[in-house]
């Protein structure tokens, strides 16, 4: 740039740029938010400070009639600024004349950063962070090697707590959920008389426990999950004081890390890397299950119905009667039952062959049955534009309740071995019989599609009530969505589709639905709310 300046100019820029200089090198907690202060911030500083050396400012110089320079902040996003500050922080655009009247020095845009976009209550804010997060979580569990059911279902458990539990405070008529979730006795608490702001904070805790809940994750989706985080975090350093941002950041990581050392000792832990458990013995005899076509594959995860459940008793609570005998006899209860599979897939109407599709989420081909359900409630959220207090309470109950749904299934799979219709049709009926499904590689009964469907029903129901919708979870499979009256009347339609698939016998499947409604009234026992009426406790 050419400056055409006269003696009394040029002394004047001398010493503006002088200041300029200082500002830059020694600025004060209200002057601006240079790389230096982001030393503080672990374990991804290397990576902050080098974007913030590129992104903190733009620094611009205006040579009209008076000499003036002006600092622009990138514009806030106003969706996470609170709702009722959201306009009242305006940063000057950067042709603006001087003269403008709506012209604000830097100190006074930094006191407006100070004092009005952080709220103390996570509800004044959208769920634009979790949704965001929750959707790079199902590619995740797609994409990463062993993420089978029952271990996706752990996963979201655990993220689902760790935002709920890094939010709570913000949330003043809610309460931790320490001290009813089995084994968590206590976690790091926030200071009540700092300011926090909850999106920050948000998005620290799921890119951390996201990190380490997919460690095992493709140098691509590790790549996938800094850039979320770095995403947010250029989005919200931006319109923060320094000491606000950091606070929040480094809460949100630290109850991470509490409750991601708390998941250590639940029985699960690695199991993406020990699905098939090699010293498991099957038992043998009449109607007890084998491996199946085409895979023959040994039974996965056989203990998992052992592990630490996140609010169930154990495993062994909300157990379903048993299964009709098996027999190979005509007119017993477990023959008929069998000749209604042979049939039903015999005569598969169109419209059965795709509801067996739509519901089928078999794993490394989709984010599994338990995704389905985050996926239904992502859609929810973004429909109703929930913010991000109801969120937090929505995602933490339905990860608690699929994860606890898939341990509850599997202790009942493992405890009656029953043998799959694939088996004792191709056995009895037709060696050549095959179904449109793939049978998976572990007992029959109950049905794990029907367990966690009705047990995340039930939580969503009791939580928004008979809510009519739309689900878009396989737009992108190119299955065409599916419309339904209620939660109920989607997991209906998910339990029977395991009938259409050829792989479940009717008992597994209307009583696999009341043994998960069974864990959803549970988990919806559970005291979120400090005046909630729920007696856990005294359940207990």
């Amino acid at each position: 740039m050419t400056l055409k300046l006269n003696s009394k100019i040029f002394a004047v820029w001398l010493v503006v740029a002088g200041a300029l200089m200082v500002g830059f090198w020694g600025c004060t907690s209200r002057g601006l938010k240079l790389h230096q202060s982001d030393e503080k911030l672990a374990p991804i500083d290397s990576v902050m400070s080098l974007a913030d050396r590129s992104q903190s400012a733009i620094i611009t110089v205006d040579t009209t009639q008076t000499f003036a320079i002006k600092i622009i902040e990138k514009e806030s996003h106003r969706a996470n600024l609170p709702r009722q500050d959201a306009e009242q922080v305006s940063v000057p655009d950067q042709r603006e004349s001087v003269n403008d009247k709506n012209y604000q020095s830097t100190e006074k845009l930094e006191m407006a950063k100070a004092d009005a976009e952080v709220s103390p209550e996570t509800r004044e804010y959208n769920a634009e962070v979790p949704l965001a997060w929750f959707n790079l979580q199902l590619k995740l569990v797609q994409e990463t090697p062993g993420f089978s059911p029952p271990v996706a279902a752990r996963a979201f458990g655990y993220a689902g707590v760790t935002l709920y539990e890094a939010a709570v405070p913000g949330m003043p008529t809610h309460q931790s959920l320490a001290g009813q979730l089995n084994g968590l006795t206590e976690l790091p608490r926030s200071s009540s008389s700092q300011d926090y702001h909850w999106p920050t904070v948000a998005n620290s805790a799921l890119a951390t426990i996201t990190r380490l809940l997919f460690a095992n994750a493709s140098e691509a989706n590790k790549a996938a999950i800094e850039a979320l985080e770095l995403r947010f975090y250029h989005q919200f350093k931006s319109t923060l004081a320094a000491e606000v941002f950091h606070r929040s950041a480094s809460h949100g990581r630290v109850i991470a890390q509490a409750i991601y050392t708390w998941s250590l000792s639940d029985g699960g832990h690695g199991g993406h890397s020990r699905n098939f458990s090699a010293g498991y013995k099957l038992p043998a005899g009449l109607g007890f299950w084998v491996p199946t076509p085409s895979k023959f594959q040994r039974p996965l995860q056989p203990h998992w119905g052992n592990n630490r459940p996140f609010f169930l008793r154990s495993g062994s609570e909300c157990q379903p009667e048993a299964h009709p005998p098996f027999s190979e006899r005509t007119g017993t209860k477990f023959y008929e039952e069998m000749m209604e599979v042979y049939n039903t897939v015999n005569n598969l109407t169109a419209e059965q062959r795709a509801i067996a599709e739509f519901w089928a989420d078999n794993p490394m081909q989709t984010a599994t049955p338990a995704g389905h359900w985050i996926a239904i409630l992502n859609q929810i959220i973004a429909q109703k534009q929930l913010n991000l207090e109801v969120a937090a309470e929505a995602y933490a109950k339905v990860g608690i309740v699929v994860a606890d749904a898939f341990i509850s299934c599997w202790y009942t799979k493992y405890e009656y071995n029953l043998v799959r219709p694939i088996t004792c049709i191709r056995k009895i009926i037709d060696a050549n019989w095959k179904p449109p499904v793939s049978t998976p590689p572990f007992p029959e009964y109950t049905s794990g599609h029907s367990v966690q469907s009705g047990a995340a029903a039930q939580v969503l129901t009791d939580m928004f009530g008979e809510v009519a919708f739309t689900d878009h979870t396989h737009d992108s499979r190119n299955l065409l969505p599916r419309s339904f009256s209620s939660f109920f009347a989607a997991a209906d339609e998910a339990a029977i589709s395991r009938l259409y698939g050829g792989i479940h016998f009717r008992s597994a499947i209307e009583l696999g639905l009341e043994q998960g409604r069974c864990v959803g009234r549970k988990v919806s026992a559970l005291k979120f709310k400090k005046d909630d009426p729920a007696e856990s406790a005294t359940r207990r």
